[in-house]
């Protein structure tokens, strides 16, 4: 029951954050049209709209740019890598997913992600570091916890926040331009409210960092639930758990891993050691906790 409740409280926090998410886009929006000229309601209009272009421009190219980025040769055949090949195979099996694509990236840190914005369009990566120091239980307990990721569609939110994170910092640029410009020439609505009016300066200045941080939550969260759906594919929590305990203890990084693709990848690929809000997976120790608990 404890395996079906987090996915369950997982699942329904999501939502609300996400909501959230969306509602502090429209707000900054607003408050960035209200600083300039003295109306919410024109930013109201024009942040959906850019939001949708931007997004969907991002939505678009996602796969390849990642794969591009990290520098993962795609893997066409069994013959290839046999064990990888079909332990991918079984776990998108079990999933009820179609298989997705498989990369593999040479680098000696052990460490997985997933892409793809729906489960037909999927790919799994791997470091080589993955495959040489983990067993193959525990390397199926990774591959299950990527898997679980297509499943749940985490790969479509997190491009979609990520890019909403660069849409609130796109518009903050903005509006911080359009107001400079504005109080050289000594423009100002005099109908402004002075408390709406420091409310909006303060959000056009501290919207990008609030935007990163609830980004950061989001991918915490769904950490949590790829923890748990993988240990529901594989029926092994331990393993899952295991793997994580050796990921995590392995200090060198992930050389081709960047910031914009960190939030993917199983464990932290940075090795940064950051908690709490400014990290973009949850504490090592709790997720272990949690797996060996079910």
């Amino acid at each position: 029951m404890l395996l079906y409740e987090q996915i369950r409280k997982n699942k329904v926090k999501t939502v609300f954050i996400v909501t959230g998410f969306v509602l502090f886009v429209l707000l900054v929006g607003a408050a960035i049209s209200y600083v300039n000229y003295g109306d919410a309601i024109p930013g109201l209009i024009f942040t959906p709209i850019f939001s949708l272009f931007y997004v969907g421009i991002v939505i678009m190219s996602s796969t390849n740019i990642v794969m591009k980025m990290n520098r993962a040769q795609e893997v066409t055949s069994v013959e290839e890598h046999r064990f990888l090949w079909h332990t991918v195979e079984n776990m998108a099996m079990v999933a009820r997913v179609p298989m997705p694509r498989i990369f593999i990236i040479n680098d000696p840190s052990p460490n997985a992600f997933a892409t793809g914005l729906k489960p037909e369009k999927a790919a799994v990566a791997v470091t080589t570091g993955l495959l040489e120091r983990l067993s193959r239980e525990e390397i199926e307990g990774v591959i299950a916890h990527e898997v679980a990721h297509i499943k749940n569609y985490d790969v479509r939110l997190s491009t979609v926040t990520l890019a909403l994170v660069s849409v609130i910092a796109i518009m903050s640029d903005i509006g911080s331009r359009m107001l400079f410009f504005r109080s050289i020439g000594g423009r100002r609505d005099q109908n402004q409210n002075p408390i709406f009016l420091i409310i909006g300066l303060v959000l056009l200045v501290l919207a990008p960092l609030i935007a990163m941080l609830i980004n950061m939550a989001i991918s915490r969260n769904r950490e949590f639930l790829a923890d748990a759906s993988g240990a529901e594919l594989t029926r092994n929590p331990d393993a899952l758990a295991s793997a994580l305990e050796k990921i995590a203890n392995v200090e060198t990084p992930v050389e081709q891993a960047s910031s914009a693709s960190a939030p993917l990848y199983f464990s932290d690929p940075l090795k940064k050691k950051v908690s709490g809000l400014f990290s973009t997976h949850p504490d090592p120790v709790e997720r272990i906790s949690r797996l060996r608990q079910m």
